[in-house]
């Protein structure tokens, strides 16, 4: 597989707080990759990176391609940021909601493409003239994620997706990951603080540890070593 995102080094600062440090990782295309970390270790700062919604320096390229400026600007280059908390547009439907995620087409085929994403969640056909702020938090979390793919992303940021959520919920969030991952090869990094589940479903994960890279590796490998899990990953 080709190399699609690559952080070389990336450094970034809230003020004069140094969130991250040097990091450098790799997403190859069609790989879910996890971000994982104790809270504070630099996660959401990532994703903020890549999307251009924090000021950073270092390289990141998508594509071979420098990633340059603001959120604008990286979701033309193919970037679709489902931050934490959602980010749903609660006085709008739910079908507007889905609209929305493809302001930066140029193109014709977002009719189809509601349609080709409420295959993968069937009720928001049947309730798209329904408020988004009337939806439970996992409906508003697939719509979240339901938003994001209208853009037809290269490259999916999900941010602490099982946040406030039943593990029912969760599961059945990630599993929809999983399909469109193996169904229409999207690519993947996501930020979870459950580690479990996020080694379950991607690829390849890095553990962050105030603002740098500690360790990285096969998810599977990380999962089965105890010393790993109980020096980083909490369980």
């Amino acid at each position: 597989m080709s190399t699609l995102l690559e952080l070389d080094r990336v450094a970034a600062h809230y003020g004069p707080v140094q969130a991250l440090r040097d990091v450098s990782l790799t997403v190859r295309e069609g790989e879910v990759v996890a971000v994982l970390g104790a809270n504070g270790a630099g996660k959401t700062t990532t994703l903020r990176a890549i999307s251009g919604v924090v000021s950073r320096h270092g390289s990141i390229e998508l594509d071979g391609k420098q990633l340059k400026g603001g959120p604008e600007a990286a979701a033309k280059a193919g970037v679709a940021h489902v931050p934490e908390g959602r980010g749903t547009f609660v006085d709008l439907t739910v079908t507007e909601n889905l609209k929305l995620g493809a302001y930066v087409r140029r193109d014709r085929g977002v009719k189809a493409d509601i349609e080709r994403v409420s295959r993968y969640f069937p009720w928001m056909l049947e309730r798209g003239g329904q408020r988004a702020g009337t939806l439970s938090g996992g409906e508003q979390q697939m719509l979240a994620l339901g938003r994001a793919l209208m853009s037809r992303p290269r490259l999916l940021l999900l941010d602490e997706p099982s946040l406030g959520l039943a593990p029912l919920v969760v599961r059945e969030f990630f599993r929809i990951v999983r399909e469109l991952n193996e169904k229409e090869g999207l690519t993947v990094l996501v930020v979870e603080q459950d580690a479990r589940i996020a080694l379950s479903a991607s690829h390849r994960a890095y553990v962050l540890e105030v603002g740098r890279v500690a360790l990285s590796g096969p998810s599977a490998e990380l999962r089965d070593d105890e010393s790993i899990r109980r020096s980083y990953l909490g369980y």
